[in-house]
């Protein structure tokens, strides 16, 4: 016999996995909705993180579910919005503003001006639910559309966050001219992430090879620095191998190694880099002249280590507890990465030595890709393992809202209201 059963699940997970012992399941899908606050039109999102593959965008699919005799004539627009935000709202005076909002996807959902198109598993599976009230629709990015980055505020700023954010609005109107109003409209908030692409083949370890010569004094400090990968996952240990080699008369101090984030906002052509996790060590120190000395160094960037540091970038910004760093920007094979639009995301790994008062400091960045593994991936598993570890207290953020859904599986869940959002249900 068939036995179905509804699976509540945590938000990071898209399925729950089947039982290979217990008799045949069937698995729950979890959909995201929200209403506008008349009650009159609901909107469905399978998810909300869409994925940037550099050859495609994930497209933006979902279903819009309108009462019964409502409309009378009028339309359901639906939008997808970018808001750049690159300075805070507290320097804003004599209207000058410090964002840029724009419509980068606008069409009519309700009736439908495009020709029928394959509806997705989603849309399918909504669409029989409720019946001839749902109406589907499929949003697409356009090229090289930034991907959804916050810079962290300070315990001094009380305006909206810094960074790339991606909203999906609905509007009931009467022709493409009108802006609806707030009773009868909703917004969603989205991201467009990127993860690590699939790499056939060895890669070249990423590393540097940089020497000190000193004023008065004959001889050099190398310094050697190499990386066990070029990319790595959100919370994955960063490996570098430091050789350090005194053919100089001056002794080394101590060693310093960072993570360093380096961030470029386009719009001012503004650039700053901010440490994500560092540690200091005199072991094998002092270096003396003619000495050599090898380590095997580990870091592990992580948000919850920079949670109170102004300015660190964090992979959008729904919910506190799936929070990350924000990732690497990557560009299309053909494209230059100063095309790329936003806030610009790379990363370094910096070693420091210190070589006296008088010998100053060596300094070489070697350059890595903080990334998401691709889903299916068996560092996607890996992630999500070490993730759940250190999962923080997600109470505070609401629970799942069922419906009667047993017939077919879908377990709902609303929008919940994050803390830094735009002011969605003025």
């Amino acid at each position: 016999p068939v036995r179905k059963c509804r699976v509540s699940y945590d938000s990071r997970h898209e399925r729950s996995p089947r039982s290979s012992s217990s008799p045949q399941m069937v698995v729950a899908v979890k959909v995201f909705k929200k209403t506008t606050p008349n009650g009159k039109v609901t909107v469905y999102l399978g998810k909300r993180d869409f994925i940037d593959h550099l050859d495609h965008v994930d497209p933006i699919d979902g279903v819009v579910v309108v009462d019964d005799g409502y409309l009378q004539g009028r339309k359901v627009y639906g939008q997808v919005l970018t808001v750049y935000r690159y300075g805070r709202e507290e320097d804003e005076v004599m209207g000058v503003k410090f964002s840029k909002e724009m419509t980068i996807v606008s069409e009519q959902i309700v009736p439908s001006r495009r020709e029928k198109e394959a509806l997705t598993p989603i849309q399918e599976k909504l669409t029989t639910k409720m019946g001839p009230n749902a109406y589907p629709f499929t949003f697409h990015f356009p090229e090289m559309a930034p991907c959804s980055v916050t810079l962290q505020p300070g315990e001094d700023d009380h305006g909206k966050p810094l960074g790339v954010e991606y909203y999906v609005k609905c509007y009931v109107g009467a022709n493409e001219e009108d802006k609806g109003h707030k009773r009868s409209t909703v917004t969603l908030a989205i991201k467009k992430l990127q993860y690590a692409p699939h790499v056939k083949g060895a890669t070249r370890l990423p590393s540097s090879l940089v020497s000190k010569g000193f004023t008065f004094s004959s001889g050099k400090i190398n310094l050697e620095v190499t990386l066990d990968k070029d990319t790595y996952y959100h919370g994955e240990k960063i490996g570098a191998n430091v050789i350090i080699t005194n053919n100089s008369r001056k002794q080394v101090r101590n060693i310093k190694v960072y993570a360093v984030q380096h961030c470029e906002v386009t719009m001012v052509n503004a650039q700053f880099s901010k440490y994500v996790a560092s540690l200091e060590t005199r072991e094998g120190c002092p270096i003396t002249p003619g000495a050599s000395f090898t380590k095997v160094v580990y870091l592990v960037p992580l948000a919850s280590s920079n949670k109170d540091r102004r300015g660190v970038a964090l992979d959008g910004r729904l919910r506190d507890d799936d929070v990350n760093l924000a990732s690497s920007t990557l560009v299309p094979e053909g494209k230059c990465p100063i095309d790329a639009i936003g806030i610009v995301i790379s990363y370094s790994l910096r070693v420091k030595l210190n070589c006296g008062t008088l010998g100053g400091e060596l300094v070489t960045d070697v350059p890595f890709k903080l990334l998401h593994p691709a889903p299916g991936s068996i560092e996607k598993e890996k992630a999500q393992a070490l993730k759940k570890m250190r999962s923080m207290d997600k109470g505070r953020y609401g629970s799942f809202v069922n419906d009667d859904d047993d017939d077919d599986n879908i377990v709902f869940e609303d929008f919940a209201r994050f803390r830094l959002s735009r002011d969605e249900a003025e």
